[in-house]
Protein backbone atom coordinates (compact mmCIF):
# COMPACT_ATOMS: atom_id res chain seq x y z
CA UNK A 1 0.00 0.00 0.00
CA UNK A 2 1.53 3.31 -1.09
CA UNK A 3 1.94 6.05 1.52
CA UNK A 4 3.37 9.56 1.17
CA UNK A 5 5.27 11.30 3.95
CA UNK A 6 6.37 14.89 4.52
CA UNK A 7 7.95 14.77 7.98
CA UNK A 8 11.36 15.85 6.68
CA UNK A 9 9.80 19.30 6.21
CA UNK A 10 9.48 20.58 9.77
CA UNK A 11 8.04 23.91 10.87
CA UNK A 12 10.35 25.90 13.19
CA UNK A 13 7.87 26.39 16.03
CA UNK A 14 8.57 28.13 19.33
CA UNK A 15 9.04 26.05 22.49
CA UNK A 16 5.73 25.01 24.01
CA UNK A 17 3.76 25.42 20.78
CA UNK A 18 0.59 23.33 20.99
CA UNK A 19 0.87 21.75 17.53
CA UNK A 20 2.39 18.23 17.83
CA UNK A 21 4.74 18.36 14.84
CA UNK A 22 6.71 15.36 16.11
CA UNK A 23 3.74 13.03 15.56
CA UNK A 24 4.49 12.79 11.83
CA UNK A 25 8.03 11.49 12.12
CA UNK A 26 6.97 9.18 14.96
CA UNK A 27 4.15 7.80 12.80
CA UNK A 28 6.45 6.97 9.91
CA UNK A 29 9.00 5.41 12.28
CA UNK A 30 6.38 3.20 13.90
CA UNK A 31 4.86 2.18 10.57
CA UNK A 32 8.26 0.75 9.66
CA UNK A 33 9.14 -0.63 13.10
CA UNK A 34 5.80 -2.45 13.45
CA UNK A 35 5.77 -3.57 9.80
CA UNK A 36 2.54 -1.83 8.98
CA UNK A 37 4.39 -0.39 5.97
CA UNK A 38 7.70 -1.29 4.37
CA UNK A 39 10.29 1.23 3.27
CA UNK A 40 9.29 0.39 -0.30
CA UNK A 41 5.73 1.52 0.38
CA UNK A 42 6.85 5.03 1.31
CA UNK A 43 7.35 7.95 -1.05
CA UNK A 44 8.24 11.58 -0.40
CA UNK A 45 5.86 13.68 -2.52
CA UNK A 46 6.63 16.59 -4.77
CA UNK A 47 5.35 19.97 -3.69
CA UNK A 48 2.00 21.01 -5.11
CA UNK A 49 2.58 23.51 -7.89
CA UNK A 50 1.33 27.05 -7.37
CA UNK A 51 -0.95 26.63 -10.38
CA UNK A 52 -2.48 23.56 -8.72
CA UNK A 53 -3.00 25.44 -5.47
CA UNK A 54 -4.57 28.21 -7.55
CA UNK A 55 -7.39 25.88 -8.58
CA UNK A 56 -8.69 26.45 -5.03
CA UNK A 57 -6.88 29.39 -3.43
CA UNK A 58 -6.98 33.07 -4.30
CA UNK A 59 -3.95 34.49 -6.10
CA UNK A 60 -3.56 37.35 -3.63
CA UNK A 61 -3.58 35.00 -0.65
CA UNK A 62 -1.08 32.63 -2.28
CA UNK A 63 1.28 35.51 -3.03
CA UNK A 64 1.09 36.71 0.57
CA UNK A 65 1.94 33.21 1.75
CA UNK A 66 4.75 32.79 -0.78
CA UNK A 67 6.38 36.17 -0.09
CA UNK A 68 6.01 36.18 3.69
CA UNK A 69 3.63 39.13 3.68
CA UNK A 70 0.99 37.59 5.94
CA UNK A 71 0.06 39.98 8.72
CA UNK A 72 0.44 39.06 12.37
CA UNK A 73 -3.33 38.66 12.54
CA UNK A 74 -3.28 36.28 9.57
CA UNK A 75 -0.47 34.27 11.15
CA UNK A 76 -2.35 34.05 14.45
CA UNK A 77 -5.43 32.84 12.58
CA UNK A 78 -3.37 30.09 10.94
CA UNK A 79 -1.67 29.29 14.24
CA UNK A 80 1.87 29.20 12.82
CA UNK A 81 4.47 31.94 12.47
CA UNK A 82 5.36 32.44 8.82
CA UNK A 83 8.51 30.72 7.60
CA UNK A 84 9.79 29.38 4.32
CA UNK A 85 9.54 25.93 5.92
CA UNK A 86 5.82 26.49 6.58
CA UNK A 87 5.27 27.26 2.92
CA UNK A 88 7.25 24.25 1.69
CA UNK A 89 5.61 21.83 4.09
CA UNK A 90 2.12 23.06 3.23
CA UNK A 91 2.82 22.59 -0.46
CA UNK A 92 4.27 19.12 0.15
CA UNK A 93 1.24 18.06 2.19
CA UNK A 94 -1.08 19.07 -0.64
CA UNK A 95 1.21 17.28 -3.09
CA UNK A 96 0.95 14.12 -1.00
CA UNK A 97 -2.84 14.09 -1.21
CA UNK A 98 -2.74 14.72 -4.96
CA UNK A 99 -0.36 11.79 -5.50
CA UNK A 100 -2.34 9.55 -3.16
CA UNK A 101 -5.44 10.28 -5.24
CA UNK A 102 -3.65 9.43 -8.48
CA UNK A 103 -2.31 6.22 -6.91
CA UNK A 104 -5.70 5.07 -5.58
CA UNK A 105 -7.37 5.69 -8.94
CA UNK A 106 -4.60 3.87 -10.83
CA UNK A 107 -5.02 0.86 -8.56
CA UNK A 108 -8.79 0.90 -9.16
CA UNK A 109 -8.25 0.93 -12.91
CA UNK A 110 -6.03 -2.12 -12.56
CA UNK A 111 -8.97 -4.10 -11.19
CA UNK A 112 -8.36 -4.03 -7.44
CA UNK A 113 -9.63 -1.78 -4.69
CA UNK A 114 -7.51 1.36 -4.62
CA UNK A 115 -6.31 2.97 -1.40
CA UNK A 116 -3.36 5.25 -0.69
CA UNK A 117 -2.32 7.26 2.34
CA UNK A 118 -1.01 10.71 3.15
CA UNK A 119 0.80 10.41 6.50
CA UNK A 120 -0.20 14.03 7.11
CA UNK A 121 -2.88 16.15 5.42
CA UNK A 122 -6.47 16.82 6.36
CA UNK A 123 -6.03 20.61 6.39
CA UNK A 124 -9.74 21.24 6.16
CA UNK A 125 -9.98 24.69 7.76
CA UNK A 126 -8.14 26.49 4.93
CA UNK A 127 -10.46 28.68 2.83
CA UNK A 128 -9.79 30.08 -0.63
CA UNK A 129 -8.58 33.41 0.73
CA UNK A 130 -7.19 32.63 4.17
CA UNK A 131 -5.78 29.91 6.37
CA UNK A 132 -6.85 29.04 9.89
CA UNK A 133 -6.67 26.30 12.50
CA UNK A 134 -3.16 25.07 11.57
CA UNK A 135 -4.20 24.88 7.91
CA UNK A 136 -2.50 26.96 5.20
CA UNK A 137 -3.75 25.23 2.03
CA UNK A 138 -6.67 22.81 1.82
CA UNK A 139 -5.01 19.61 0.62
CA UNK A 140 -8.21 17.65 0.00
CA UNK A 141 -9.80 20.46 -1.99
CA UNK A 142 -6.66 21.00 -4.06
CA UNK A 143 -6.44 17.27 -4.78
CA UNK A 144 -10.08 17.17 -5.90
CA UNK A 145 -9.59 20.06 -8.30
CA UNK A 146 -6.34 18.67 -9.72
CA UNK A 147 -7.88 15.25 -10.30
CA UNK A 148 -10.95 16.79 -11.91
CA UNK A 149 -8.85 19.09 -14.11
CA UNK A 150 -6.82 16.05 -15.20
CA UNK A 151 -10.09 14.25 -16.08
CA UNK A 152 -9.23 11.40 -13.74
CA UNK A 153 -12.44 11.77 -11.78
CA UNK A 154 -15.65 13.80 -11.73
CA UNK A 155 -17.56 13.01 -8.53
CA UNK A 156 -15.73 13.00 -5.20
CA UNK A 157 -16.92 12.60 -1.62
CA UNK A 158 -14.99 13.96 1.34
CA UNK A 159 -15.71 11.97 4.49
CA UNK A 160 -14.44 14.15 7.32
CA UNK A 161 -14.18 12.37 10.67
CA UNK A 162 -11.99 14.97 12.33
CA UNK A 163 -13.66 16.22 15.52
CA UNK A 164 -13.73 19.78 14.11
CA UNK A 165 -16.03 20.73 11.27
CA UNK A 166 -14.30 21.03 7.90
CA UNK A 167 -15.46 24.59 7.40
CA UNK A 168 -12.95 25.46 4.69
CA UNK A 169 -13.83 22.39 2.66
CA UNK A 170 -17.55 23.09 3.05
CA UNK A 171 -17.11 26.69 1.87
CA UNK A 172 -14.99 25.72 -1.14
CA UNK A 173 -17.51 23.18 -2.45
CA UNK A 174 -20.73 24.86 -1.27
CA UNK A 175 -22.13 25.24 -4.80
CA UNK A 176 -20.54 22.23 -6.45
CA UNK A 177 -22.92 19.31 -7.06
CA UNK A 178 -20.00 17.04 -8.01
CA UNK A 179 -18.40 17.15 -4.54
CA UNK A 180 -20.18 15.75 -1.48
CA UNK A 181 -18.88 17.10 1.84
CA UNK A 182 -19.72 15.05 4.94
CA UNK A 183 -18.53 16.17 8.37
CA UNK A 184 -19.20 14.36 11.67
CA UNK A 185 -17.93 16.58 14.46
CA UNK A 186 -18.39 18.03 17.91
CA UNK A 187 -21.28 20.48 18.00
CA UNK A 188 -19.72 22.90 20.48
CA UNK A 189 -16.16 22.75 19.23
CA UNK A 190 -14.02 24.83 16.86
CA UNK A 191 -14.71 26.41 14.41
CA UNK A 192 -17.20 28.71 16.08
CA UNK A 193 -18.30 30.18 12.76
CA UNK A 194 -19.36 27.27 10.60
CA UNK A 195 -20.09 26.67 6.96
CA UNK A 196 -22.70 24.25 5.66
CA UNK A 197 -21.47 20.88 4.42
CA UNK A 198 -23.66 18.66 2.27
CA UNK A 199 -24.29 16.75 5.52
CA UNK A 200 -23.16 17.91 8.95
CA UNK A 201 -23.57 15.60 11.93
CA UNK A 202 -23.07 17.67 15.09
CA UNK A 203 -22.50 15.54 18.17
CA UNK A 204 -22.84 16.64 21.81
CA UNK A 205 -19.86 16.81 24.16
CA UNK A 206 -19.01 13.43 25.64
CA UNK A 207 -20.34 11.34 22.73
CA UNK A 208 -18.80 7.87 23.09
CA UNK A 209 -18.16 4.92 20.77
CA UNK A 210 -21.61 3.46 20.22
CA UNK A 211 -23.47 6.72 19.60
CA UNK A 212 -20.73 7.97 17.29
CA UNK A 213 -20.64 4.76 15.26
CA UNK A 214 -24.44 4.62 15.05
CA UNK A 215 -24.52 8.13 13.60
CA UNK A 216 -21.76 7.35 11.11
CA UNK A 217 -23.45 4.13 10.03
CA UNK A 218 -26.73 6.00 9.56
CA UNK A 219 -25.35 8.67 7.23
CA UNK A 220 -22.57 6.88 5.36
CA UNK A 221 -24.97 5.15 2.91
CA UNK A 222 -26.17 8.59 1.76
CA UNK A 223 -22.60 9.55 0.93
CA UNK A 224 -21.58 6.35 -0.81
CA UNK A 225 -24.85 4.89 -2.08
CA UNK A 226 -26.96 7.91 -3.01
CA UNK A 227 -24.16 10.12 -4.30
CA UNK A 228 -22.03 7.29 -5.79
CA UNK A 229 -18.64 9.04 -5.80
CA UNK A 230 -15.76 7.86 -7.95
CA UNK A 231 -13.29 8.64 -5.14
CA UNK A 232 -13.49 9.20 -1.38
CA UNK A 233 -11.04 11.36 0.55
CA UNK A 234 -11.20 10.21 4.17
CA UNK A 235 -10.03 12.53 6.94
CA UNK A 236 -9.32 10.07 9.75
CA UNK A 237 -8.86 12.52 12.60
CA UNK A 238 -7.47 11.15 15.86
CA UNK A 239 -9.05 13.97 17.85
CA UNK A 240 -12.41 12.38 18.77
CA UNK A 241 -10.28 10.44 21.29
CA UNK A 242 -11.41 10.84 24.91
CA UNK A 243 -8.02 12.19 26.06
CA UNK A 244 -7.56 14.69 23.24
CA UNK A 245 -6.90 18.20 24.53
CA UNK A 246 -9.23 19.81 21.99
CA UNK A 247 -11.66 16.99 21.22
CA UNK A 248 -14.52 17.08 23.76
CA UNK A 249 -15.80 13.69 22.56
CA UNK A 250 -15.17 10.39 24.36
CA UNK A 251 -14.17 7.76 21.82
CA UNK A 252 -11.74 5.02 22.78
CA UNK A 253 -8.91 3.78 20.59
CA UNK A 254 -11.01 0.68 19.91
CA UNK A 255 -13.95 2.85 18.87
CA UNK A 256 -11.77 4.84 16.49
CA UNK A 257 -10.44 1.63 14.95
CA UNK A 258 -14.05 0.49 14.43
CA UNK A 259 -14.77 3.86 12.80
CA UNK A 260 -11.90 3.34 10.35
CA UNK A 261 -13.01 -0.18 9.58
CA UNK A 262 -16.58 0.98 8.96
CA UNK A 263 -15.57 3.74 6.55
CA UNK A 264 -12.95 1.74 4.67
CA UNK A 265 -14.97 -1.48 4.49
CA UNK A 266 -17.97 0.45 3.19
CA UNK A 267 -15.85 2.04 0.48
CA UNK A 268 -14.33 -1.26 -0.55
CA UNK A 269 -17.72 -2.98 -0.62
CA UNK A 270 -18.93 -0.21 -2.94
CA UNK A 271 -15.71 -0.48 -5.04
CA UNK A 272 -14.85 3.17 -4.38
CA UNK A 273 -11.13 4.00 -4.14
CA UNK A 274 -10.00 5.97 -1.10
CA UNK A 275 -7.36 8.49 -0.09
CA UNK A 276 -6.69 8.44 3.66
CA UNK A 277 -5.34 11.52 5.41
CA UNK A 278 -4.49 11.82 9.10
CA UNK A 279 -6.09 15.19 9.98
CA UNK A 280 -6.05 16.36 13.62
CA UNK A 281 -4.84 14.76 16.83
CA UNK A 282 -3.83 16.53 20.04
CA UNK A 283 -3.79 13.87 22.75
CA UNK A 284 -2.14 14.79 26.04
CA UNK A 285 0.32 12.00 25.32
CA UNK A 286 1.40 12.38 21.69
CA UNK A 287 2.04 8.64 21.47
CA UNK A 288 -1.71 8.10 21.87
CA UNK A 289 -2.28 10.17 18.74
CA UNK A 290 0.41 8.20 16.93
CA UNK A 291 -1.23 4.94 18.06
CA UNK A 292 -4.56 6.01 16.58
CA UNK A 293 -3.04 7.12 13.27
CA UNK A 294 -1.04 3.89 13.09
CA UNK A 295 -4.16 1.77 13.55
CA UNK A 296 -5.88 3.76 10.78
CA UNK A 297 -3.08 2.86 8.36
CA UNK A 298 -3.06 -0.75 9.56
CA UNK A 299 -6.82 -0.98 9.00
CA UNK A 300 -6.49 0.41 5.48
CA UNK A 301 -3.87 -2.20 4.67
CA UNK A 302 -5.95 -5.02 6.20
CA UNK A 303 -9.09 -4.04 4.27
CA UNK A 304 -7.05 -3.71 1.07
CA UNK A 305 -5.51 -7.17 1.45
CA UNK A 306 -8.69 -8.99 2.45
CA UNK A 307 -9.70 -11.42 -0.29
CA UNK A 308 -13.42 -10.86 0.18
CA UNK A 309 -15.03 -7.50 -0.50
CA UNK A 310 -17.09 -7.89 2.67
CA UNK A 311 -14.55 -7.89 5.48
CA UNK A 312 -16.97 -8.03 8.38
CA UNK A 313 -16.30 -10.72 10.94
Amino acid sequence: MRAFYTDRFVLPLPDGHRFPMVKYSRLRERCIAERVLSSGDLREPRAAEWAELGLVHDAVYMERVRSGELSQAEQRRIGFPWSAEMVERSRRSAGATILAGITALEEARSGRWGVAVNLAGGTHHAHPGHGEGFCVFNDAAVAVRVLQASRLVDRVAIVDCDVHQGNGTAAIFANDPDVFTFSINGAKNYPFRRERSTIDVDLPDGTADEAYLAALELYLPHVLGDFQPELVIYLAGADPFHDDRYGRLSLTKQGLARRDELVLRSCRNAAIPVVVTMAGGYARDTEDTVDIHLRTIETARTVRECKSADVRE
